[in-house]
């Protein structure tokens, strides 16, 4: 049984870190033998209740409920968008400094049309790596913090791509010349984006609450390779 960190609990709540390349559930899109949801259930020994979700690729904070009850007064805090959501993410060439991305996203798997879709972001560090790809003799890449005010569907991937500026290790929006520099040079195979953390207004106690996730060890050894890991190291709050 794969073994959760569990990041916080409380009698109503648990958030856990969920490993890059997890589903959180079984879908009609995906399946897959270990999942999120039951290793928990397992871990716990009791049933806990899905409030949103994480793509498959990427790592990070993840909360359930302890019962359907508060599964559901925590998911009416996230359709209001009062909980804020806080991702790091590693993306080709040198974004902007700061900016939102209000581009709306359809998703063809699922067959909903275009909804809106905002993304507040800024830029954090730089790094210019003397490694040719593509037809430039160096590789230039952005340590991005990200906010998404929405919650559609690839919604980070997609917006980055849309800049132009795509995540390493998106094998779905991103560049393949980009992500095999990646896998070359540093042994990097998946996607270099992590839910930071969240935070909300506990539903039962009025308190605020912040669950934080410090990146796991393969991505705190690459960010440290690439002079990053103390910009990091201390958790800021979204606008």
């Amino acid at each position: 049984m794969v073994e959760l960190d569990i990041l916080y609990q409380d009698e109503h709540y648990v958030a856990v870190y969920k490993p890059a390349g997890m589903l959180v559930h079984r879908t009609m899109l995906a399946s897959a033998r270990i999942v999120v949801l039951q290793c928990l259930r397992d871990q716990l020994g009791r049933r806990v209740y899905p409030i949103h979700r994480l793509d498959r690729p990427t790592a990070g904070v993840l909360i359930f409920g302890l019962s359907s009850e508060a599964a559901r007064a925590l998911v009416g805090c996230f359709e209001a968008r009062t909980v804020r959501k806080e991702y790091l993410a590693v993306v080709r060439g040198y974004c902007e400094p700061e900016g939102r991305i209000d581009y709306a996203l359809s998703d063809p798997e699922t067959g909903k049309d275009s909804q809106p879709a905002i993304t507040d972001f800024k830029r954090l560090a730089t790094v210019e790596l003397p490694i040719p790809v593509a037809r430039y003799q160096t590789a230039r890449y952005s340590l991005m913090q990200a906010w998404p005010l929405t919650g559609r569907r690839h919604q980070l991937r997609k917006h980055f791509a849309h800049l132009r500026h795509p995540i390493i290790g998106d094998t779905t929006h991103g560049v393949g010349e980009q992500n095999r520099l990646f896998r070359d040079h540093f042994d990097w195979h998946r996607l270099l984006l992590l839910a930071r953390s969240l935070c909300f207004e506990h539903p039962y106690t009025g308190e605020s609450i912040r669950v934080f996730a410090e990146p796991d060890a393969e991505m705190a050894d690459l960010l440290a390779r690439l002079d990053w890991l103390e910009t990091v190291a201390e958790p800021s709050l979204s606008p």
